[in-house]
């Protein structure tokens, strides 16, 4: 038979209602609050409806098992390392796959933020199924929001609870938008960070990771804002602060060092990235 909770060794919390209201009108937890948030492992069983959707969004993150969910007129499966996300006010129905039930952790999220931090993991209703590539994490933020409510509801665990949301919801969106490891995007990246001493070629590079260079711009510009050149300089100028900070060294030894030969070109591109010149750098972060 279906259930909703009740789970061997589960852990629930729902933040009392008068308590989320006051939450709302206060700075910080106004723009993010965890009004309930729970834990539900190998849940055989488990199923929830809402056909008019629920008054917070919702996050699922599935450790273990599998599951399934219907959100607007959509039908998906949710797997291990993988998440759920429910945008508010959305008709939806989830739960446990027979053979196989999922183990998960939950939390619900009002506030003024949380449409657009819901936006920025390209989850929609079309597609509420988001990868969580750093599980881990995902699942220890998730158990120090339900550690922390458990404890009480108070102000100060509430903020506590609002800003392990934050860091869960943008660690997730960082390990979507980052390279997964072995992909052509990362190992531009780890070539281009072992090369800050010279010139790169986008085309040559773009063949040694096995793309074309229009695609591995596209790639970079998703992953950075920026094109594949504008990465590498930006890795040349963060090593010469490095050497501007920690070390000695004049400016013509540094330029060479991150691939300049001409060291009043390298404090003209120093000074478009800093606004002011290498020189000025080392005097203003001295001591």
């Amino acid at each position: 038979m279906p259930i909703e909770e009740g789970f061997r060794g589960q852990r629930l919390v729902v933040v009392p209602r008068p308590q989320v209201a006051e939450a709302l009108r206060r700075p910080v937890t106004r723009r993010l609050l965890v009004t309930d948030a729970g834990y539900y492992p190998a849940a055989a069983d488990h199923r929830m409806q809402r056909p008019r959707g629920a008054e917070e969004a919702i996050v699922i993150v599935c450790a273990s098992g599998t599951g399934w969910a219907r959100v607007g007129a959509g039908m998906h499966r949710l797997g291990a390392w993988q998440a759920l996300v429910i945008p508010r006010g959305v008709p939806h129905e989830y739960g446990a796959d027979a053979r196989d039930p999922w183990t998960i952790w939950w939390a619900h999220l009002a506030g003024t933020d949380v449409t657009e931090l819901i936006e920025s993991l390209a989850a929609s209703t079309d597609r509420p199924v988001v990868p969580v590539r750093a599980i881990d994490r995902a699942v220890a933020l998730l158990d120090e929001i339900v550690t922390g409510l458990e404890r009480d509801q108070s102000p100060v665990r509430l903020l506590g609870a609002a800003g392990a949301a934050w860091k869960l919801l943008t660690q997730i969106n960082v390990d979507r938008l980052l390279p997964e490891p072995g992909d052509p995007l990362q190992r531009a990246m780890n070539y281009l960070a072992e090369r800050l001493d010279g010139k790169v070629k986008v085309s040559e590079l773009a063949s040694l990771v096995g793309v074309s260079p229009s695609h591995l711009g596209t790639l970079f510009r998703k992953a950075t804002g920026g094109g594949v050149l504008a990465h590498h300089t930006a890795l040349r100028m963060a090593r010469a602060r490095q050497l501007l900070d920690a070390t000695d060294a004049t400016i013509t030894e540094i330029a060479f060092d991150v691939g300049f030969d001409d060291a009043f070109y390298f404090s003209r591109v120093f000074r478009r990235h800093h606004g002011m010149s290498p020189s000025e750098f080392r005097l203003r972060y001295t001591g």
